[in-house]
């Protein structure tokens, strides 16, 4: 090699480091933000642009709230929220309150009655959930609500599933006398039995933990008035086929509940379900009863997960 070819051999060398150089800078630099776009998205994801004074604007989905969810708000206050933003009804709120909401023109739009753990699957809690159901109704009627919560309750030890079938059935079957007297529905609510992450977000060991299931239960009754409360979330983490099951179970169904899966949080991107499609099929049901919104809000701003929640489902 000459002496000037090897000159040239050295440059070409320094300058084959330098472009090296440059294009480890330069991908390093794009990396850092595509980094930061992902990072972006993904706040953007949990927590997506909504008008901060969004109100429902159609309607045409009739939008309540289950108030547990949003604790420790006080329930005044969460009720003021939900007239500005415009559901009609809450449930879920301590009877106390009924006249308070009421008086804002906010409907109850579903009566508490025995818990889920209690229930008839064991013919010892009988006489405990007729007294409860039978309360229900009563107050139901007094603040004209047409629809009173029940559970089939949990599984327990030495009742077999056949038996504990009957044990419901039975039990509902000595009050919905009383509920079609007074033209008030009896709801059986299903619950998920897969999630063991937090108390209010599964159930396991509850009985009634698939829909199909619920809604044998409740044909074995034979009355009008035992209906089915389909939750949403429930449904998607025991059965999923939302939409099918919708159309499936639609003479049955007189009470929705909402929530985003997987985690019962906001209904954004972040989870599963198309909302927005769902509420069409409800609508194209002609289904005329409450979505009552049961997510539990992980945004900072609660009162704005709930006008995007609302903003969803008002389709």
């Amino acid at each position: 090699m000459t002496a000037r070819s090897s000159v040239a051999f050295r440059h070409e060398d320094v300058a084959r480091r330098l472009n090296r150089r440059s294009w480890l800078k330069t991908t390093t630099l794009l990396c850092g933000v595509a980094a930061a776009q992902v990072s972006s998205s993904s706040r953007a994801a949990t927590a997506p642009l909504v008008e901060p004074d969004f109100r429902i604007r159609h309607g045409r989905i009739r939008q309540s709230i289950m108030g547990w969810t949003f604790n420790p708000m006080p329930t005044p206050e969460l009720a003021r929220h939900c007239k500005a933003i415009g559901l009609v009804a809450m449930e879920g709120i301590d009877a106390k309150h009924y006249p308070m909401i009421r008086e804002l023109g906010l409907a109850v739009s579903l009566v508490g009655s025995h818990g889920f753990a209690r229930g008839p699957f064991n013919p010892v809690h009988h006489e405990e959930c007729e007294r409860s159901l039978r309360e229900g109704i009563d107050l139901a009627v007094q603040v004209q609500c047409q629809n009173v919560i029940t559970f089939t309750g949990m599984r327990e030890p030495g009742i077999s599933d056949e038996a504990g079938a009957r044990n419901c059935v039975d039990l509902w079957k000595r009050v919905i006398g009383y509920a079609e007297a007074r033209k008030v529905n009896l709801c059986l609510e299903h619950l998920n039995s897969r999630d063991d992450t937090h108390p209010m977000k599964g159930h396991p060991g509850y009985f009634g933990d698939h829909v199909d299931f619920c809604v044998d239960l409740i044909r074995r009754v034979d009355s009008p008035n035992m209906k089915l409360l389909f939750d949403i979330y429930h449904v998607q983490i025991m059965d999923g086929d939302v939409i099918r099951r919708l159309r499936q179970h639609q003479k049955v169904i007189a009470h929705v509940h909402t929530a985003g899966v997987p985690g019962r949080g906001e209904l954004d991107d972040t989870q599963e379900l198309n909302y927005p499609a769902i509420m069409r099929t409800l609508l194209e049901l002609g289904y005329d009863g409450y979505v009552a919104q049961e997510f539990i809000p992980t945004w900072s701003d609660k009162v704005l997960a709930l006008r995007h929640a609302a903003k969803v489902c008002d389709v």
